[in-house]
């Protein structure tokens, strides 16, 4: 059976769309970059995803809240069933939000967003939504739940955009963080905002992980005296992120074993003389195609990304290419051709998503053991 909640909500785009339909969740007033995912399954994982902080999440697939929100399951600190402690996102976008039926449901979606104060809109013809975020690219949006229009000066919520606001400062953490492994290999893990789907991939590979703080100096870095480095996910413009783009070029002198995911490729690329711009609305989704150019072989890949490599003239120097989107030329990979790292644009861990490509993971993982 399917519920509404009988709240009034709406949700109000840039260009002056207004969009109305029916607020759950948390009563409030959220501003943020509106995005959407193509994922059919998920949603607890995508919404903890730490690179959605500060957009606004759409969901394509008609029935959102199917399974529920399952209780938190933690091995040595890193959690098995959700990407991060809290929901990330700034606000959610459904066509209808149902009840859940499934054996180890703990709580509605609903009940879920309440508890962690962020609004959803329920009603809406998520297909026009993202028809126009596809035709006229990613826009920022004012959402609220239980809050008419007319009360609302929707202005002054749109006068900072996205790209100007580096929002690792909330994602990233205060202090060092370990998981201690079985082995005597430590890797640094510069946490951005990394999901615990990675941690836990590099965690089953054996190694000690040392998570620090986004804007650790190389000096603290190497105090861990790691044999290895993995700059992982995060939000918002890498090309804010200057800092920490100087930080991947003084790391790369010790020529120690480095894997870059996702906001850590952009990073990588941006300090060693790439380029990486904004897409028109960038790939969220768990079916998106990569090729991989040393095989030849296409793996079906999980994306959160709303900045790129758009093509392989961006490539920084002493690069090859290593992964491309087959649909637009997207590079999703690359390899240094005289230092030990790799990229990759894509998530690997695939959480959620298919399996395809953790095979990256033991790929590091030999880089590291050659090096040690």
């Amino acid at each position: 059976m399917t519920f509404y909640n009988e709240e009034i909500g709406f949700l109000y785009l840039e260009d002056g769309t207004l969009i109305k339909g029916k607020g759950f969740g948390a009563k409030g007033i959220r501003a943020g970059e509106i995005v959407f995912t193509t994922a059919m399954n998920g949603y607890p994982d995508s919404l903890t995803d730490p690179s959605y902080r500060g957009q606004i999440l759409v969901f394509t697939h008609p029935l959102i809240g199917n399974y529920g929100i399952p209780e938190i399951r933690t091995v040595n600190g890193i959690l098995t069933n959700f990407e991060s402690e809290v929901i990330q996102v700034e606000g959610v976008v459904v066509a209808e939000h149902t009840e859940p039926f499934k054996w180890n449901s703990a709580m509605t979606l609903d009940s879920w967003l309440k508890k962690e104060g962020v609004p959803g809109l329920q009603d809406v013809d998520t297909r026009a939504l993202v028809k126009k975020v596809r035709t006229f690219g990613v826009m920022m949006g004012v959402l609220a739940s239980g809050i008419d229009f007319d009360d609302v000066n929707v202005k002054k919520y749109l006068e900072k955009k996205y790209d100007e606001i580096d929002f690792t400062q909330y994602t990233s953490p205060k202090a060092p963080i370990i998981h201690q492994g079985n082995s005597e290999d430590t890797i640094v893990v510069v946490d951005c905002g990394i999901k615990h789907g990675i941690l836990y991939q590099l965690y089953q590979r054996g190694f000690t992980i040392v998570r620090v703080p986004c804007n650790y100096s190389i000096n603290k870095i190497m105090d861990f005296d790691p044999k290895g480095i993995v700059f992982g996910n995060g939000p918002g413009n890498p090309n804010l992120l200057k800092d920490l783009a100087q930080n991947f070029k003084e790391v790369t002198e010790y020529k120690l074993p480095i894997l870059g995911i996702c906001l850590g490729h952009q990073i990588a690329t941006i300090a060693l003389g790439g380029k990486v711009k904004k897409m028109k609305f960038g790939h969220r989704a768990v079916n998106k195609p990569v090729i991989d150019t040393t095989s030849n072989r296409c793996y079906i890949t999980t994306h959160n990304h709303g900045y790129g490599i758009l093509s392989k003239e961006d490539l920084p120097p002493n690069t090859k290419l290593w992964f491309y989107n087959p649909d637009d030329g997207t590079v999703e990979g690359w390899i240094h051709e005289k230092l030990p790292i790799i990229t990759t644009q894509f998530h690997p861990e695939a959480r959620p998503g298919p399996w395809d490509v953790t095979w990256v993971f033991d790929k590091f993982k030999k880089m590291v053991v050659k090096n040690a």
